[in-house]
């Protein structure tokens, strides 16, 4: 994958993660619908999956910046920050995004929106602060860079159903937990206690399932828009100088969460580096170190 096939491969994958869910949250209904014995599961299932998939696709970037205490601003509040915004654009061929403003010394960035016509791109007040010019150029040209890759929309949904299966999950854990399960007296025993077992399996396993494939998303998409944004700045000093100074910043942001950290461009949690094959297969983001020496060999 280049960064030149990855905007057509972004949107292909964002159709088959909206079907896959559609068809995942309705399978779903279906094994608790006969663990449960409650054929009404499966209906609330089918009306769940599409109504998340239209709040996902329309509404996602939207739930992502309220979560987020996002505001937005105006040319009048900031107009070098609108004069790199535009100029950045002009080179890409894109169109000139909203700005929001987190307010929170933790200096951190993030895209979001469905397309490039309803883009956004937020910066925390902290980021702004500790940047100089050519530095906080190299993190909007990152951003930008997820907006023109279309790594924006496929970040959001994904956001938005990796939440929504948590939720799944948890509210049938919480029915077995309760008695829930196998309180019916039923002919077929075996096959609901069958019915049962695959049901807690999957309640258990698949919102880790879905998190894995979130994060490996997440850390393959950061090497992409880096490279990409060399392209745009010219300067790879710059990002690589703003990764530098993100990384050396031990304030985690205040709204952030799990579900959402890997839309920024640096951890907004502030754990301690991983070590080993199972806490990396957890980040997520590559390592900062790792990406700033990509950025340094073409420099």
């Amino acid at each position: 994958m280049t960064i030149y096939n990855q905007k057509d491969h972004n949107i292909l994958l964002t159709w088959v993660y909206l079907t896959g869910f559609l068809v995942f949250v309705i399978g779903v209904g279906w094994i608790f619908s006969r663990a449960l014995e409650t054929p009404g599961i499966l209906f609330g299932a089918v009306i769940f999956a599409v109504l998340m998939n239209f709040v996902s696709y329309w509404w996602s970037d939207k739930i992502v910046l309220k979560m987020n205490g996002a505001k937005e601003i105006s040319r009048e509040d900031n107009r070098d920050i609108y004069n790199l915004l535009e100029n950045l654009c002009i080179t890409a061929g894109l169109p000139v995004p909203k700005i929001y403003i987190i307010e929170d010394t933790s200096p951190n960035a993030f895209a979001t929106g469905r397309d490039p016509e309803h883009a956004v791109v937020a910066l925390t007040t902290g980021l702004i602060e500790i940047l100089d010019k050519p530095e906080l150029e190299g993190v909007i040209a990152h951003e930008l860079s997820h907006v023109g890759n279309r790594d924006i929309l496929i970040g959001t949904v994904v956001t938005v159903l990796v939440g929504f299966i948590a939720i799944l999950s948890d509210w049938f854990l919480r029915i077995s937990i309760f008695g829930g399960l196998g309180g019916n007296d039923s002919k077929n025993n075996q096959m609901q206690l069958f019915f049962t077992i695959i049901a807690l399996l999957l309640a258990i396993l698949a919102p880790i399932g879905a998190i894995l494939m979130q994060l490996a998303i997440s850390r393959k998409r950061e090497y992409l828009a880096d490279a990409d944004a060399v392209l745009l700045t010219r300067y790879p000093d710059g990002l690589a100088n703003a990764l530098d100074k993100l990384s050396q910043s031990s304030v985690g942001l205040k709204k952030a969460s799990k579900p959402m950290a890997h839309m920024y461009i640096v951890n907004p949690l502030k754990g301690k580096n991983a070590k080993g094959f199972l806490a990396r297969m957890f980040m997520t983001h590559p390592p900062i170190k790792d990406r700033i020496a990509k950025l340094r060999k073409v420099s």
